[in-house]
Parts: C-alpha cells; sequence; structure tokens
C-alpha cells in the first residue's frame, strides 16, 4: 500500500464505519468552523486531515463506496497532487460544460430515501436551508446533528489556548464604547433588541481585541451576545486577563465560557428579537433560540470594512515600511542569483524565508498576514501553492563539485506575499524575471499589467456594487481569449484578516450589501496560469477616495450625477518592467506606471539605504 496514502485511506474506513453506526448514507464534510472562518484552527481542519488537500477552500463528501472533493480553479492542480492515491475523486467546480457543486452532486447522486449527514454547527443558515432544499427536492433527507469526526478522529486537537490581548491607541482609533454604541444603534434600527455575532474579525474590531488563534490572522474564537445596555463574550476558559476584564467590564461587556453561547441564546427573554446575519451564524447555534428572529447583515461588517481617515493614515505608514522590507529583500535576491559565487541553493523556501525576515524588522510587525507564495515557474501556476521541505523548486543553485556552475533555468518567479502590522494589514504580488525570459512570458505579463492599470485608474459612482468592476481588469485578457479562475479583488482587514468582506470585485452574483463606499481597502490582482509552465499575477491593495473634481473633466457639476469614487493605490513596491512587451503598452498606461513608480521612489526613499536604495533607483526608473 502506498505509505503516503494510507494514513487517508484508512481515516476514509474510519469514517465510513462511523456512516454505518449512525444509519447514513453520506456525510458532508466542509472547509468551516462553528465561526465560518476561511482560515481554520486545527481543531476544525477535518477535511485537510481526512483527504490530505491542503488547499483553503473545498468540500468533501463521503458514501459507503465513494469519496468526492470538491474544489475551484484555484486548486484544481494542487488538489490533483495531493489526492493521488487516497481513493478521493476530483469534482472541479466551475470546468467547462459543468456547474455542478456538492449540494448538486448530493441531490443527483444520492437515492430517494438516502440520508445525508453534517455537523450543523459548522455551517452557516443559508447553506443549511440551501441544502435542505435542494435534498428535500429529491426526496434525501438531512441531518444536522451528526458530528463524525468526533468519533472517527481520536487524536482531534482541542480549544487553541492563546491569550487574547488589547488593540490599542494610538493603531486603534475608535474606542470599544464608540463601536458598541454604534452597533446598538444599527441593530435598534431593525427592530432587534439583541444581537448575535460569531464572526471572529467582526468580534475581534468591535471590542478592539486581537488574538492569535488562527494562523496568520489576529484572531480569537468567541461568540459575541449584544443588548441595549450590556454584551457577553464567550471563550475558551484563561484567554483573558483579570486586568483585562476589568477594563472590558467598564464598556459594559462581561466574559463568559465558550460553550455558553448556545444556551445563552436559548435563556433570551420571550419578546426578545434577535438579529443575526445568516451568512455568517451557523444552522446549529441558531437551532438554540427560540425568539423572533431578525437576519441581515452583521453591521460590523459593513462597519469595519469602512477605514477612517485615522486608520487611512496608519496603513500609508505601514505600505511604506512594507515596501522598504521588501526593497531590502529584493535587493538582496538579485545580488544573491547574479553571485556565482553563492554558497547554497535559493530555493522557494529561501525566499519565503528572507522575506519573512525583512518584514519581521519593520515597527510595528506582528507576523505574516498568510502563507508566503513563493512560486517559480510551473508553480506559479497555482494560484494558491505553497511550497514545503519534501516540495518546492530551486531557482539557482551553487556551483557544482567541479567548480563550474550549474546553468540556472530561465522563467518567471511569482512572489505573493504580506504582513499583519499594529497599523494595518499588507498583501502584494510581483513578478520576477530569472534568467532568459521568452516573449510570451512578456506578453502574458504585460496583459496582465494592462489589467491591473484599468482598474486601478477606474472611476465609479458610490455604490457600485463591486462585482460590476470585475470585467474592467478582465478586458485586456479576454480580447485575447484569456481569463483567471478567481476573483480579481478582495477586501482587507485593519490588522485582521488578509481577506474580508462585503466587497468583493469577482464574478460573484452582486448583492446590495457589496456596494463600494469610501474608506474601503481592496486589492486589485488579475492573473493568468499556464498549468505546467508559469503563472502570472500582479497585486495590488487599493483605498476607496472620493475622486477628484478635476479630474473628471468638467464634465458636468460637483455633484450632479452623485458621488464617484477612485482608487488610490496603496501598496508601495516596484512592478518590474523588464518583463513588459513595450508594444502592448499604450502611452496612456506608461504614464500611470511611471508616476506609480515615482511615488513609491519618493515614498521609500528615505527608509532605504545602501544596495536596498539602489536597488529600488534602479527599478523605478521611467520607462
Amino acid at each position: 500500500m502506498d505509505t503516503r496514502a494510507s494514513p487517508y485511506l484508512l481515516r476514509l474506513e474510519r469514517v465510513r464505519d462511523a456512516l454505518a453506526r449512525h444509519q447514513l448514507d453520506a456525510v458532508l464534510v466542509p472547509s468551516s468552523d462553528p465561526h465560518l472562518s476561511e482560515y481554520l484552527p486545527p481543531r476544525w481542519q477535518g477535511r485537510e486531515w481526512l483527504s490530505g488537500f491542503t488547499g483553503s477552500v473545498g468540500t468533501l463528501v463521503v458514501t459507503a463506496d465513494t469519496a468526492v472533493l470538491f474544489a475551484d480553479s484555484r486548486y484544481w492542480v494542487q488538489a490533483a497532487t495531493e489526492l493521488a492515491g487516497t481513493g478521493i475523486e476530483l469534482v472541479k467546480i466551475g470546468a467547462a460544460g459543468t456547474s455542478i457543486d456538492h449540494v448538486g452532486w448530493l441531490a443527483g447522486h444520492m437515492s430517494a430515501g438516502a440520508t445525508v449527514g453534517v455537523d450543523g454547527t459548522v455551517l452557516s443558515v443559508v447553506a443549511a436551508r440551501r441544502l435542505h432544499r435542494e435534498l428535500d427536492a429529491s426526496g434525501v433527507r438531512l441531518r444536522t446533528d451528526v458530528d463524525l469526526l468526533a468519533v472517527a478522529w481520536p487524536e482531534r486537537p482541542g480549544l487553541p489556548e492563546a491569550a487574547v490581548d488589547e488593540h490599542l491607541a494610538p493603531h486603534a482609533t475608535r474606542t470599544r464604547a464608540d463601536k458598541l454604541a454604534q452597533m446598538r444603534e444599527a441593530f435598534a434600527q431593525r427592530g432587534a433588541t439583541h444581537h448575535f455575532i460569531s464572526t471572529v474579525d467582526d468580534i475581534a474590531w468591535l471590542f478592539n481585541l486581537r488574538g492569535a488563534d488562527v494562523n496568520f490572522n489576529p484572531v480569537f474564537l468567541a461568540h459575541a451576545l449584544l443588548n441595549a445596555t450590556g454584551a457577553t463574550l464567550f471563550l475558551a476558559e484563561n484567554k483573558v486577563s483579570s486586568a483585562l476584564q476589568a477594563r472590558l467590564a467598564t464598556d459594559g461587556i462581561r466574559i463568559a465560557q465558550y460553550g455558553q453561547a448556545g444556551p445563552a441564546l436559548a435563556a433570551l427573554p420571550v419578546d426578545a428579537v434577535l438579529l443575526i446575519d445568516p451568512k455568517r451564524v451557523t444552522f446549529g447555534m441558531l437551532a438554540h433560540a427560540s425568539v423572533r428572529v431578525v437576519e441581515a447583515i452583521n453591521p460590523s461588517t459593513l462597519f469595519k470594512s469602512r477605514k477612517t481617515e485615522a486608520e487611512a493614515v496608519h496603513v500609508r505608514a505601514v505600505m511604506a515600511h512594507d515596501g522598504a522590507a521588501m526593497c531590502e529583500f529584493y535587493a538582496w535576491l538579485e545580488a544573491a542569483l547574479a553571485d556565482p559565487a553563492y554558497p547554497t541553493p535559493i530555493t522557494e523556501l529561501t525566499i519565503a524565508e528572507q522575506l519573512s525576515a525583512a518584514r519581521a524588522k519593520r515597527p510595528g510587525f506582528k507576523g505574516l498576514s498568510f502563507n508566503t507564495i513563493a512560486a517559480f515557474n510551473a508553480n506559479g501556476a497555482m494560484p494558491h501553492y505553497h511550497a514545503t521541505p519534501a516540495s518546492h523548486a530551486v531557482i539557482a543553485a551553487p556551483k557544482g563539485k567541479g567548480g563550474k556552475e550549474e546553468e540556472k533555468e530561465g522563467g518567471l518567479l511569482l512572489i505573493d506575499s504580506g504582513g499583519q502590522y499594529l497599523g494595518g494589514t499588507t498583501d502584494v504580488t510581483r513578478v520576477w524575471p530569472i534568467g532568459a525570459i521568452t516573449e510570451q512570458h512578456r506578453r502574458d505579463y504585460t496583459w496582465v499589467l494592462k489589467g491591473t492599470i484599468a482598474l486601478s485608474r477606474t472611476r465609479f459612482p458610490a455604490g457600485t456594487l463591486a462585482p460590476m468592476l470585475d470585467a474592467i481588469a478582465r478586458a485586456p485578457l479576454w480580447q485575447h481569449g484569456l481569463d483567471y479562475g478567481h476573483g480579481t479583488g478582495h477586501g482587507v482587514g485593519y490588522f485582521l484578516n488578509v481577506h474580508e468582506g462585503p466587497q468583493s470585485i469577482s464574478k460573484t452574483i452582486p448583492d446590495a450589501d457589496m456596494a463600494m463606499r469610501a474608506g474601503m481597502i481592496t486589492s486589485i490582482e488579475p492573473g493568468l496560469y499556464r498549468p505546467g509552465k508559469w503563472g502570472v499575477r500582479i497585486e495590488n491593495l487599493v483605498l476607496n477616495v472620493p475622486a477628484n473634481p478635476a479630474a473628471l473633466d468638467g464634465a458636468s457639476a460637483p455633484g450632479e450625477f452623485g458621488e464617484f469614487l477612485e482608487f488610490e493605490t496603496l501598496t508601495l513596491c516596484p512592478i518590474d518592467t523588464r518583463c513588459i512587451d513595450r508594444r502592448l503598452l499604450r502611452e496612456d498606461e506608461l504614464d500611470w506606471l511611471n508616476d506609480y513608480h515615482a511615488t513609491v521612489r519618493e515614498r521609500l526613499a528615505p527608509l532605504v539605504t545602501g544596495d536596498a536604495l539602489a536597488w529600488l533607483v534602479t527599478r523605478t526608473a521611467s520607462i
């Protein structure tokens, strides 16, 4: 038996034994936890434990004789590799000619009268309703009261134990009391007397607290219940010091045990009206409440997406320090690649280590905002690739034993990285030429760059639904019959999650909550991926700001057609010009690039010296 695959085959057998004992025909294992987080604590990484697939998004279905993993195009190459020999089939969501996902598969493959089980404590209210609706239509029963992993995973980790800390002034620019007052006004306007929150980034923002329960995101596992005069935080024991508890108490906040959140909902007075977000609260948690429920987006999700001007000031400072760290790193990288006597191999792992070390020297740095993606050539075609000690590419090797330098493979090196700082969260992707590159490399790179520039220059009415902007970045690629499978832009938190809503520049069907408002920070990151060859992605973070009336060409009186917004590019890092096919860029696109590089040089030059400064000047030269 394949020694790598055998653990997953054995785990599937355990789950199938549990299926039989619980009289189930299938079990659904989502990538989720009781807080519906994107990045999961080890306790809820059951899909990865069971399948070996390490992507952040994917859903597993196990039946008595079949196991199927559903993943979108970001993960197809990765999933195909990681699932090899596990007995699990990959279903490609969104593949040409197919539109099936796990819900459609279950509805179509399970016989009438069959029973499907899922842990309702990790399934959103919205997702549970869709499952019920579509399975009921096929005569399939859904049970949401079973957690087969509790039986099949004996070594399952417990709750994380990291302490909770305060996010303090000056970086916390608003007090807890101010935010709680704003929240109470918002849920009262909805006719609610109470509001329940499970999303950990909303809770961290609202209470000006940060934690370390999830890798890369400074959050902690908690639920919160608000009423007109107070609030209760439900956390695991001993996560909040007595001194911090006392400070929280002055704002009317009490601490309760993590497991008491459900009973607290059950104990609400009969005349209570509870506001919940059905996309951000689980079906299992809501089942505790027997009072009238009002459903709407968490007000905190909207409030925290709109950074204050004071927060924007801190973010701009963070971007400068993050850019300076990248100058130091890239100066080292180019020097090391050019040095025939460099003593050790330069690998994708080396890239991640060196870049992390450069960021760690910057003020206010608290950690990475996600696992650095350093992807050379074919690895760059996997948007969520992650190098490991067991599997990574060598970018440059030292001299061989005979003293002759080993030939370097040319191509493209994609680096997607980011940091968490007290004053903000960063996320930036750049692509660099390694050795000789081809005309096709240059064309692909330039078409992606044109998409980044096109969206970066866009002006749009305030309130425009974010998905409506997606095609602007794709248009230069679409002209050549090209596209990419991921979204163009995601919201970014303020020393919080690197992915946050509600805005999403993507092919998502828009809803009213995705309206673009001043103060939102969003990524712009079109890409192009050629499986087995290379990938290109160029990403900046941008801030929604009021459009300069003078830039609107005087076509109308200010305000005649409402408020317009434009993007302020926050990220400060050179975009490599050696990969550009100059013939494919218009003069106005070159002007944007040269102006951007002039800003980068002006903002970063005071923060770097020596080789880093020389590198900055070279890489920001006008073309």
